[in-house]
């Protein structure tokens, strides 16, 4: 069969233009089925693959097909390497486009006829589909669909991209699609990993582009095609989505948002951070997210905790600053990616915001904010305080504020009733005075946090004291702020009775305080206090106290009465 089929395609044959012998003149040419789109139609020196039936005019019998031989043919037009007819046939046809065309002897083999397969004198009827067109100097098409409104950097040779694709032949034939897979195709860009012409046309692409790519066949996989899927001499279509490129050199892309005012300490090595991020590829495909998760990233800083270029990257921040992070993959998880999270050799793009941050050197930090001109006595150890707070997290979350209680706390300093960091920021102030107190976390409520506060965290508490008692030592009921009576029992033998009872003894305790001149424990009950005091005194437990049950001054029971020194 193979020396027939030459001698059909590839004869050339002349005859003379003699029409008389038959009612055919010339090629008469059906187009039976046109497509709607022709961007192209065939010339001459164009080459062609195509698809046909070919049968006698005269009683329809097939003389040979393509399809049977499961082949398209492939020729050039208009140079004699077809019969005549089929060369004047084939002008003008459309990729995918029918065409019934019906050739005289005279432009096909005349009275000779072909091998004992076509008689002399025969009219040849050809149905072809057209399914490839191309020419000798054509070269790449590249027409970009659409195109992101921002493109700070385009495809160059060198770079390593990752894109999608559907490839199709030009009849629209699908040979092959990364979307089928779910995987984009990775490749590096002009060093011979592409077939020529995806070289070409990939270059100068931005992330988040779509292009149509026309590879004639000479720039793709040429006369042997590639396995079943792409044929000998086919012309390729590329849709082509861009999701990535990074090049080998590239380092941190850092694109800073938002820096808030003020801003008068930057993270260094050795700080530990708490942030929110968004992860995403290039593409803006997302793939994780704090906010998601409702809760802060939190890591030590330039010790290895994170990726490469996060480790970098953290440093030189602000509390609340907002930054944009552009980490190339050997800064980040390389060409192993992370399960089916990370792909490999993905770059990988951060939106975070610093929440706080602190070295776990940091020492409670005091702002005074405003201080009365009067500040003749401030707050400490044992005194019994009230004040009104608002604790914050350092990016403005309130937390907590005394406003929700409608009152101002209260607490004894010194009585662990408070975190380290708030007892050190309440003490040493005035009564009206207001301050600003930043406490990191291990003066507060360390890595485990606390109902409502965030593990690790900074806190900012803003605080006014708005009442100050003085307090007295630990272990003591009533001290004197000054030099006591003495003798001590006839002074509070009110009545001069020789005995006093609970009565005259509290008389005389409420006189001391209320002259200044001694002082009961605050925050608890004071007739329980005396209570307490008195029946310390009542030796033998008569209900009166006498001369003699008073202790000397050294021994322990007098100590509820004996003077502190403040």
């Amino acid at each position: 069969m193979d020396p027939i089929i030459s001698a059909l395609f590839f004869l050339l044959h002349v005859a003379a233009a003699d029409c008389t012998g038959g009612p055919l003149v010339d090629v008469i040419i059906d187009r039976y089925d046109i497509p709607r789109v022709c961007p192209r139609e065939v010339q001459t020196e164009d080459f062609i693959r195509y698809h046909f039936n070919g049968s006698l005019f005269a009683d329809g019998k097939k003389f040979d097909s393509s399809h049977d031989r499961g082949k398209a043919f492939i020729s050039q037009v208009g140079l004699g390497r077809l019969i005549t007819g089929m060369d004047r046939g084939l002008q003008g046809m459309c990729v995918n486009e029918r065409r019934r065309i019906t050739v005289p002897p005279h432009l096909a083999f005349g009275s000779i006829g072909a091998g004992g397969i076509i008689p002399a004198d025969a009219v040849l009827v050809y149905d072809v589909l057209l399914l490839d067109i191309w020419n000798a100097e054509d070269k790449v098409q590249s027409r970009t669909i659409s195109k992101p409104e921002t493109c700070t950097r385009t495809t160059a040779p060198s770079d390593f991209l990752r894109y999608h694709y559907n490839g199709t032949l030009l009849s629209g034939e699908t040979f092959d699609s990364s979307h089928s897979s779910n995987k984009t195709y990775d490749a590096y860009l002009g060093q011979g990993d592409l077939i020529p012409g995806m070289d070409e046309g990939l270059v100068g692409m931005c992330v988040g582009e779509r292009r149509i790519i026309i590879v004639p066949p000479f720039l793709a996989y040429g006369e042997n095609g590639y396995g079943t899927t792409v044929p000998p001499q086919a012309t390729l279509v590329f849709e082509v989505l861009l999701v990535d490129v990074f090049n080998p050199k590239d380092d941190l892309i850092v694109e800073v948002k938002e820096v808030p005012e003020g801003c008068t300490r930057r993270t260094v090595a050795g700080d530990y951070i708490r942030y929110h991020y968004n992860g995403t590829f290039q593409d803006g495909v997302a793939f994780d997210s704090s906010y998601q998760r409702n809760s802060t990233y939190n890591t030590y800083i330039g010790m290895g905790y994170v990726i490469r270029g996060m480790d970098k990257a953290l440093q030189g921040l602000c509390m609340g600053e907002k930054r944009r992070i552009t980490v190339p993959p050997h800064l980040a998880y390389g060409e192993e990616g992370v399960g089916e999270l990370i792909p490999g050799s993905a770059v990988l793009v951060f939106d975070i915001h610093v929440i706080d941050f602190h070295n776990p050197n940091d020492a409670v930090e005091i702002k005074v904010t405003h201080k009365p001109q009067e500040c003749n006595v401030i707050s400490e150890a044992d005194d019994l305080i009230q004040y009104c707070y608002n604790c914050s997290l350092m990016d403005g979350t309130l937390l907590y504020s005394s406003d929700q209680f409608n009152s101002p706390s209260t607490t004894t300093l010194g009585g662990n009733k408070v975190i380290q960091g708030l007892e050190e920021g309440l003490s040493g102030m005035c009564v009206g005075e207001k301050r600003e107190v930043v406490v990191p976390p291990h003066w507060g409520h360390g890595e485990n946090g606390a109902a409502g506060v965030p593990k690790s965290a900074v806190l900012l508490f803003e605080l006014e004291l708005v009442e100050l008692q003085k307090g007295v030592p630990e272990g003591y009921m009533f001290v004197w702020l000054g030099d006591g009576p003495d003798p001590l029992f006839p002074a509070m033998d009110l009545n001069g009775d020789k005995e006093v009872p609970l009565e005259e003894f509290s008389s005389f305790i409420m006189i001391q305080v209320k002259e200044g001149k001694g002082r009961l424990r605050p925050g608890l009950d004071s007739d329980g206090i005396i209570k307490d005091m008195f029946d310390n005194q009542d030796l033998n437990k008569d209900g009166r106290i006498i001369e003699d049950e008073l202790k000397p001054e050294g021994d322990e029971e007098s100590e509820a009465t004996k003077r502190d020194e403040l």
